[in-house]
């Protein structure tokens, strides 16, 4: 089994990383692979709200040069989604909401949604504070898509300003070893399931003005 992890930082070696790697470290002792997908730097348009994507149904975005489509494919592959951020005015970093705005409607516009029921968790690095904002931000798009969260028994927020100082977070790190074990008891007792998962039904939409 795989999991994907998202790194919304545009320090590819900074805190999100050190964080993905706490993920990685704990869900390999349980055969689970983790590869890690940096935005890094890479300038990721926001959605253009064009309708491509509602018009085609293929489950991807009309920009394919920037990474998202890349992104989407990979999501699909993979058996688990971990989202990683730091927090920039108690939200997620804009190259982050760009690539996810995009990436989780593009893959709702699909027949069958890509993302619907693997398991997902969610982190941010943050300094002081804002954290919490900036996780629920994350976790609006996990629960959109029908995805299946891991959770722990405390916030997943990392405390730390310069890169590695998150690791002192004796709590936090306590935290995110936690999700990723519940993550890989969730991942194996889904693959091993009998039950089929309950079919997609139809979306309904309405319009509060008229």
């Amino acid at each position: 089994m795989k999991v994907l992890a998202i790194n919304g930082s545009p320090h590819v070696n900074g805190n999100t990383t050190a964080g993905i790697e706490l993920f990685k470290e704990e869900l390999a002792l349980y055969g689970i692979e983790l590869e890690r997908y940096d935005l890094g730097l890479n300038v990721i348009r926001g959605c253009t709200a064009c309708g491509h994507c509602v018009r085609t149904k293929d489950g991807f975005c009309v920009f394919d040069d920037d990474g998202v489509n890349e992104g989407i494919k990979k999501i699909s592959e993979a058996d688990g989604l971990i989202l990683g951020s730091p927090v920039h005015y108690s939200g997620i970093s804009g190259t982050m909401k760009s690539f996810l705005d995009r990436a989780f409607y593009a893959a709702s516009r699909a027949p069958v949604n890509p993302f619907r029921h693997k398991v997902a968790a969610a982190f941010v690095c943050v300094r002081r504070a804002g954290g919490l904002p900036a996780v629920q931000s994350l976790l609006h798009y996990l629960t959109y898509a029908e995805m299946v969260l891991a959770t722990g028994s405390y916030w997943p927020v990392l405390y730390g300003a310069a890169s590695g100082e998150v690791l002192q977070d004796t709590e936090g790190t306590a935290v995110i070893r936690e999700i990723a074990r519940n993550m890989a008891w969730i991942m194996k007792n889904l693959k091993d399931g009998k039950e089929a998962p309950p079919e997609k039904q139809a979306k309904q939409s309405m319009n509060f003005i008229r």
